[in-house]
């Protein structure tokens, strides 16, 4: 199967990935291309980037979280029907989960897709240096196909002959594109990366600036012939999800407070039966009618406290439908939202929905970051005692007064002592720090759902909306 693809690495962090993967994917809009942006690893914010630049869904490629067959069957999904697939990175192009090689790395996501790699690099401060720096990438890894380059930061129009010359002359590998720096073009910034596309007002704007600035400077018909180049993949046979689950209606939180989600994990609910109706804690005062249970991604709540503390009649509704026994599922921001109260870096404390008897604060700085494993110590919405789920941490607050007996992970990996305890476990909720893949942890889906099913009988045999 002949499916045009490429992967946007960086030789690091901050060399500009992004920026670029959003200027390419607003140029090749503008020409009329077709093009399914995708992202490496677990990351919300810029696939919400990558849809308002491309018009089209992005798609989460974890190779740590799902298999390798797995990652394969969602590209091919995705991808087929596609004038170009763009892949952005994540980190350096071999950097992956700590200490486990090249799982979870662009890397490995390149090789398991098969596609060639755009290697963007920052030439600030480099000369003949840069082909001493390219030639270790492209040698690193021989099944990897470093097919081009994009150098980010050069000085001049000097500067910019000089790195091609080197490269091509002693590489052998094509420069599609220098980039001078642009004070002008700025992607607003906080503490947890890039502002979501659902606040950045401006931009549009700088989409269009974005796609200028790529159609000047870079090589965007030759980058294309290298990705119409890419070696033919195999269509594997995908046998469709069992409707386990049919009729059951899923509330699912969503504003600008409330949108981690990995899209790929919400088909994977709805491929087994579920309806997702959506609802905002910032401006409903009523959960949608005749659901069965509710999920409240990460996000975030910090940002909007006074208008969540503001909007009580959604809090109170949120606390009737758990003393209902309704399955409530919150991840990391939802977390926090369902605590008894939230205290801003002003010191200023709003007040939370209160089912989970504790309080949160946040900090000055990164308090857990990376993939985990997080081993079940009790029975919960999710499954039962040693089920292992796989999932990611990042957030900055820190959680005080939880009851420890409430707790309902052992946790591996990422920051802090290995097994410690985490999340918050009490009849049917169930709240965690931890984001989870659903399709990739296909048990907790399917017992979450189950969880919901009972509610729908329950409720209609006793007549409630």
């Amino acid at each position: 199967m002949r499916i045009p693809r490429i992967v946007l690495a960086g030789t690091h962090s901050g060399v500009g990935k992004t920026t670029l993967t959003l200027g390419l994917l607003s140029a090749f809009r503008r020409r009329g291309i077709k093009v399914q942006p995708f992202k490496v690893g677990p990351d919300y914010i810029d696939p919400g980037l990558h849809k308002a630049a491309a018009g089209i869904t992005s798609h989460n490629l974890d190779s740590w979280m799902g298999s390798p067959e797995k990652v394969h069957e969602l590209f091919i999904k995705r991808a087929k029907g596609m004038d170009l697939s763009l892949v952005e990175g994540v980190m350096g192009l071999f950097d992956g989960a700590r200490g486990q090689g090249e799982r979870g790395s662009t890397a490995q996501v390149a090789k398991i897709i098969k596609a060639p790699v755009v290697l963007v690099f920052s030439a600030q401060g480099l000369a003949r240096s840069a082909a001493a720096l390219i030639s270790g990438y492209q040698n690193f890894d021989p099944n990897l196909q470093v097919c081009g380059v994009i150098a980010n930061g050069v000085g001049s129009e000097g500067h910019r002959q000089f790195i091609k010359q080197v490269l091509e002359g002693e590489l052998g590998i094509p420069l599609l594109g220098a980039l001078v720096k642009q004070r002008d073009i700025v992607m607003p910034q906080r503490h947890l990366g890039l502002l979501p596309a659902a606040e950045n007002k401006e931009l549009d704007q700088t989409l269009t600036a974005l796609a200028q600035l790529v159609e000047e400077q870079i090589d965007v018909t030759r980058l294309l012939t290298l990705a119409q180049q890419a070696p033919e993949l195999t269509d594997r046979e995908i046998l469709p999800v069992q409707q386990s689950f049919k009729g059951v209606r899923l509330a699912v939180a969503s504003d600008e407070a409330f949108n981690f989600y990995y899209q790929d994990s919400l088909d994977y609910l709805v491929e087994l039966g579920a309806e997702l109706v959506f609802f905002s804690p910032l401006r409903d005062t009523l959960l949608p009618p005749d659901i069965d249970g509710i999920y409240i991604g990460g996000g975030f709540p910090e940002q909007f406290l006074p208008m969540l503390a503001a909007n009580q009649l959604l809090k109170h509704e949120l606390v009737e439908r758990s003393r209902q026994a309704m399955p409530v599922y919150a991840e990391c921001g939802g977390f926090m939202y369902l605590c008894e109260s939230i205290t801003d870096l002003a010191g200023q404390a709003f007040a939370g929905v209160g089912l989970v008897p504790a309080r949160v604060k946040m900090g000055q700085r990164l308090a857990a970051l990376g993939y985990v494993q997080a081993k079940l110590t009790k029975t919960c919405l999710l499954g039962e005692p040693d089920m292992t789920l796989k999932g990611h941490e990042f957030h900055w607050s820190i959680m005080e007064d939880l009851p420890a007996a409430s707790n309902v992970y052992q946790l591996t990996g990422g920051r802090g002592k290995e097994g410690r305890a985490e999340g918050y476990a009490h009849k049917e909720i169930l709240a965690s720090y931890v984001h989870i893949h659903f399709r990739y942890n296909l048990g907790a889906a399917q017992n979450f759902l189950a969880a919901c099913q009972r509610y729908r009988v329950r409720r209609v045999n006793h007549g409630r909306k």
